[in-house]
């Protein structure tokens, strides 16, 4: 029997939700309906790993009134959004909240790279001493004095052109049969042919003209030689330098740059780089990474005190010695790392929910993935993916 798709999405609405027993430890997040725009909140018994509901906001309001109806919740895992930490206060103020480790792991990832960015001059010690520059190639002169000189993509390929067809010519062919065999219209034969040389058929190509980028390559050459080698990011700074030209002269410009046989100025490691060798363990550094942190926390002793704080918040989220927290906060303060203090006054307004993320078993992780789930389901789901059928797919997942 044939049913059309409206009939499937009706009868599919039409079915009970699935009772779910009063969960004791739920998981909250949140899920994107249009990104950027407007989002859901999606909630999971992380005991049972299946999720329980889901909401069509993400106000603390909502979630508080679904908590409310929930006596029975004992612990509500959740980032440290604060809608979602209001609205687990309000509506179950007799659970326990858990702040998710993965997340905080990452907030102190981030902040530690603004820490390495703001002392980005220190990495300069890895920096290896410019060796002697190479003579430059000796420049052969086109005895023809061409503008357009051998090497030249334009210049090369219109000579073998030019060679081919003047050698077909000479074993006697006619310029319709050059034509067939070289694929090549009447007319560009006909030039080819008659041109005695390659260099008369260079005549009214662009050459020699200015071009808009030239008052702008001296800046350029700086940019390069201080390490900065992004095309993007050097054309957005001389836009606002009245450079009226295009991102692909500036992209071609460094192509060029990059591509030459000439020394190229080395560059330090980007701030994200140095983070990430802070961040690993040090036991799965290479020799070579583990030399060039050593170097950086020698010579700048604010990275170095950055390791020592976020190898100890480490050792506390994988050994679950949250009651470490405290003096953990006061040894940040004491040192000059900017970065570091905005997340630890974020912490602190949480603290209660981070020890318990540093002291108990449970996390959000079980939620994440019924996030991406719902994302899966929305592609299933595009242009029909209403709250209503979204809600009941995802509670009717076994």
């Amino acid at each position: 029997m044939s049913v059309s798709r409206s009939t499937v999405l009706r009868l599919a609405e039409a079915l009970p939700d699935p009772e779910v027993p009063a969960p004791r430890v739920v998981g909250v997040d949140e899920y994107a309906t249009r990104k950027g725009r407007h989002y859901g909140t999606v909630l999971a018994d992380v005991e049972s790993r299946r999720p329980v509901d889901l909401l069509p906001d993400r106000e603390a309001s909502t979630l508080a009134a679904w908590l409310a109806k929930r006596p029975g919740v004992e612990v509500v895992c959740r980032d440290r959004a604060p809608f979602f930490a209001e609205g687990a206060t309000v509506g179950a103020p007799q659970a326990v909240q858990v702040a998710d480790r993965w997340h905080l792991w990452h907030n102190l990832s981030e902040a530690a790279e603004r820490c390495v960015a703001d002392h980005r001059g220190c990495l300069q010690v890895l920096v290896p001493v410019p060796a002697q520059p190479a003579p430059e190639p000796e420049r052969f002169e086109d005895p023809s004095g061409s503008p357009w000189p051998r090497g030249h993509r334009f210049a090369d390929r219109t000579r073998a052109k030019h060679a081919t067809v003047h050698e077909l010519l000479a074993a006697g062919l006619s310029r319709r049969a050059i034509g067939r065999q070289l694929r090549m219209t009447s007319r560009t034969v006909r030039l080819l042919a008659d041109a005695a040389a390659p260099e008369e058929l260079f005549h009214g190509q662009r050459q020699g003209r200015p071009s808009k980028l030239d008052p702008f390559k001296p800046y350029l050459d700086d940019r390069w030689n201080q390490g900065c080698t992004n095309a993007w990011a050097v054309w957005e700074e001389i836009v606002p330098l009245c450079y009226r030209g295009s991102y692909q002269r500036v992209r071609a410009y460094f192509r060029e740059k990059r591509l030459s046989p000439g020394p190229v100025t080395a560059r330090p490691p980007s701030p994200r780089v140095v983070a990430g060798w802070i961040l690993r363990r040090p036991e799965t550094l290479t020799e070579t990474e583990h030399l060039r942190l050593k170097a950086v926390l020698v010579h700048c002793p604010e990275p170095d005190a950055l390791t020592g704080h976020v190898r100890s918040f480490g050792q506390m989220l994988t050994e679950r010695q949250g009651e470490r927290l405290p003096q953990w906060l006061d040894a940040v303060r004491q040192d000059d790392l900017p970065g570091l203090h905005t997340l630890a006054a974020g912490i602190d307004r949480d603290r209660d929910a981070v020890i318990a993320g540093l002291t108990l078993p449970w996390s959000s992780g079980v939620v994440e993935g019924h996030v991406n789930r719902i994302k899966m389901l929305k592609r299933q789901m595009f242009g029909r993916a209403g709250f209503a059928l979204l809600r009941k797919r995802v509670l009717l997942y076994s």
